[in-house]
């Protein structure tokens, strides 16, 4: 009879997620693939993971070869300790380490652009654009859940965010331009929740229009802002401030393209 002790345990949700990020030593790792092997769900989610990964690494390749600042290395302590408090819970909810990689890297991205501005005073409308592009990164790969509500409940994804954000939002129409909403989620972001609707063309090709409150806007004077270009790896971000609120559309375009449907996006908000 087999000692119960000397069976071993299946992989769970926690396993999967070290398995994505190469974390598992050789006996584990064999355990996962043997679950893989024969879970055809949990294998789509770990490629939809791994996928996420690369997508986080290519936006931020440049860096990879710099050294990294003492700066970020302080940051980096703090968002260890912050992990290893959170690995007390019982349950992750099921989100993606890449997720939780994509939020902690803006933070850092935050934290590198404070220090470059003088006085360290961070310039909130930058690092407003750099989260919408990180956002993007994330969900644009995702093929079986790219948002939590699709665009057939589009009526209920408004009302939702609307309330979630505390702020009545519209969704523009880009069909003028080949793209059609795909749906909507919800993220967190510096002072307060983020929406973020996503638009598809008929050859698959996303783009993402992140919305929320930028803090400190209006205490720095600038409720409003003309349009603003920033470039993350490969991806586009034209971003401006109305009233207080921050609008990114972000994609991989030709800056060109893309300027025309954040013009669209602008005169119907």
């Amino acid at each position: 009879m087999t000692n119960k002790e000397d069976t071993p345990l299946q992989p769970g949700e926690a396993e999967l997620h070290a398995y994505v990020d190469g974390r598992l030593d050789a006996s584990r790792r064999a355990a996962v693939e043997a679950r893989l092997a024969s879970d055809a769900g949990a294998a789509q989610r770990v490629r939809a993971w791994a996928a996420q990964r690369e997508a986080l690494r290519a936006l931020h390749a440049h860096l990879l070869a710099e050294p990294v600042p003492e700066h970020l290395l302080h940051a980096a302590d703090q968002l260890n300790e912050r992990s290893r408090r959170f690995a007390r819970w019982q349950r992750w909810g099921g989100m993606a380490a890449s997720v939780l990689f994509a939020f902690a890297l803006g933070w850092a991205g935050h934290v590198q652009w404070e220090a470059r501005l003088p006085g360290g005073s961070a310039r909130p409308t930058l690092a407003f654009a750099h989260q919408a592009a990180v956002a993007h990164a994330v969900y644009m790969p995702e093929v079986r859940h790219p948002v939590e509500v699709d665009a057939t409940q589009q009526q209920h994804l408004v009302q939702w965010l609307s309330k979630r954000l505390n702020r009545p939002l519209k969704v523009p129409n880009l069909s003028a331009t080949g793209y059609e909403l795909v749906g909507g989620r919800l993220l967190p972001g510096d002072g307060g929740a983020r929406a973020q609707f996503m638009y598809q063309n008929a050859g698959g090709e996303r783009v993402t229009l992140y919305i929320g409150a930028v803090e400190g806007a209006k205490q720095k004077g600038m409720e409003e802002t003309a349009f603003r270009y920033a470039k993350e790896g490969s991806i586009d971000t034209f971003y401006w401030v109305d009233q207080g609120f921050g609008y990114a559309l972000s994609g991989k375009l030709p800056r060109p393209v893309l300027l025309q449907m954040a013009e669209v996006v602008y005169k119907q908000l």
